[in-house]
């Protein structure tokens, strides 16, 4: 028997599966998601640069800043300046456990590592998991630079032990952060062993030997096997890892679950789910090579690190690195300028005053905020609005909050609807175009969370809306989702970018 053709949902989920599991950090999703960009004929740009002989009309390109965050965008043949930005908005970041500076700790025969909380996650799902490390390494390179080099340490390495139900009989289990989430690494008795060091050094060397050094060395303010396995995965010698920033993270692979394959169990679904839609839905609306032939509007995607603490970095939303990459593609010269015989005098005659291009692009541009939203929790059902339960592979999520905790309104409702509307059905469907929608707010009488789309609209002015795919338990360490919204959220994406230039003249709102 031909073995069964997989649908094409369950290959979209699949593939999502394996950009999760090859991303445990900020920094290695950025570094996937540049992989997947170069294969579609994305060319890298730099901030440094001047951009006056290298982008052009048609173009496809990239950028990061920290290696943590990342900008990509098609520039329509059509375009000219002060024309409209089509733009998609995500995070990198999720909620973890990051090595402090000084990690070595030791307690009752066990080696220790100290850690920081990063984000609002839920702490005690980390408990009694599998943990590893990775992150990014600052290392010699032998000709004098420092240089950044991703770290994944892919066996267990930590764990956080719960005590015992029999020593408490709490009925919550709220660990407190400083004192009860280290994680163990292993007994000093083995690592004496390993080393075969004494557990105390009577002959140390004459600290007047030394030569200066502005902080400890890495192998005192942390455990040296952890400082070995970092410089292991970075192919280099200890001596020349220089500093490191490392997060932990669960080693057991996201993976499809579900009685019928339904559902995705894993770890940063909020917010890779979205990243990767994001990534996915650029891609496949330049992917036809007139894709671009007919567009007047610039086809952008900008995922920031940082979203689960406020944003407020260099490489966060609410730094510069959006607005000032879209002030320099506000004023970039159409193709006819930049190719033609033809004076700049007599070209420009019918172009938009570049002293205001900026300002008429923001006002004409539309951003889609793209966070996970929160499915309805069979278990829980008296926490949600009665008439806004979002369920899992119904469609993507449209996040409306009366207080602006979202940035959505009725115009951008409008928009989007349209846009899901259009699009393209799955390729193993028998129904028309379109993808699915569903409203969420929350009641009246519960907190509400935010995303980076209300800090970006009133930066930008720009017209925004907030939306993402349905999960369960979110900022838990295993956290899990639809396998179809996948496909939903990336078709919908895929939609927007096609269709935003003719849309929006149409709908009419200052």
């Amino acid at each position: 028997m031909a073995p069964k053709q997989i649908s094409s949902s369950a290959a979209k989920a699949h593939d999502f599966i394996d950009f999760l599991n090859t991303s445990p950090t900020p920094y290695h999703a950025v570094h996937s998601a540049i992989q997947r960009l170069k294969t579609a004929g994305f060319k890298e740009i730099k901030e440094r640069d001047s951009w006056s002989s290298t982008l052009v009309p048609g173009g496809k390109y990239y950028l990061t800043r920290n290696g943590s965050s990342i900008i990509a965008f098609g520039i329509g043949k059509k375009w000219k300046a002060g024309n409209p930005f089509a733009m998609v908005g995500a995070h990198t970041d999720s909620c973890t456990l990051r090595l402090k500076p000084v990690s070595k700790k030791t307690g009752a025969g066990f080696m220790q590592v100290g850690v920081e909380a990063y984000g609002g996650g839920i702490w005690h799902t980390w408990f009694d998991r599998d943990l590893s490390i990775a992150g990014r390494a600052m290392c010699k390179d032998g000709k004098g630079n420092i240089v950044s080099k991703l770290i994944k340490v892919e066996r267990p390495i930590l764990r956080i032990p719960t005590l015992a139900i029999h020593l408490s009989r709490a009925s919550n289990f709220e660990p407190n952060k400083e004192t009860e989430l280290f994680p163990i690494a292993g007994l000093i008795a083995a690592e004496l062993n390993r080393t075969g060091a004494t557990e105390k050094k009577d002959d140390k060397e004459d600290e007047s030997e030394k030569p200066f050094k502005p902080l400890q060395e890495l192998s005192d303010r942390h455990h040296p096997y952890v400082v070995e396995l970092i410089a292991q995965e970075a192919g280099v010698e200890v001596e020349d890892v220089v500093d490191f920033e490392i997060i932990l993270y669960d080693t057991q692979d996201a993976c499809i679950g579900g009685i019928n394959n339904e559902l995705i169990f894993g770890g940063r679904l909020d917010n890779l789910g979205m990243t990767y839609c994001a990534v996915e839905g650029l891609i496949g609306s330049v992917s036809d090579p007139s894709a671009l032939d007919d567009e007047s509007s610039i086809r952008l995607i900008t995922c920031f690190d940082h979203e689960e603490i406020g944003s407020t970095s260099a490489q966060g939303a609410g730094s510069n690195f959006l607005p000032a990459i879209l002030k320099r593609l506000a004023v970039l010269p159409s193709h006819h300028e930049s190719g033609s015989d033809k004076s700049y005098e007599k070209v420009n005659k019918d172009e938009v005053d570049i002293s205001t291009a900026y300002e008429q692009s923001l006002a004409t541009s539309f951003l889609m905020s793209a966070d996970m939203a929160h499915s309805v929790n069979p278990n829980y059902l008296g926490k949600y609005e009665s008439d806004h339960r979002p369920e899992m592979n119904k469609g993507t999520v449209i996040k409306i909050n009366a207080n602006q905790r979202y940035a959505t309104n009725s115009p951008g409702i409008v928009l989007v609807e349209e846009v899901a509307r259009r699009a393209k059905p799955s390729q193993d469907s028998t129904t028309s175009n379109g993808v699915p929608l569903q409203l969420f707010v929350v009641r009246n009488d519960s907190p509400c969370g935010s995303t980076i789309g209300p800090m970006l609209s009133a930066a930008l002015g720009t017209r925004t809306l907030d939306l993402g795919n349905p999960q369960l338990s979110m900022h838990s360490i295993r956290e899990t989702a639809g396998a179809y919204d996948v496909e939903h959220g990336t078709r919908l994406f895929e939609s927007f970018f096609e269709h935003f230039s003719e849309l929006e003249s149409k709908i009419l709102v200052d």
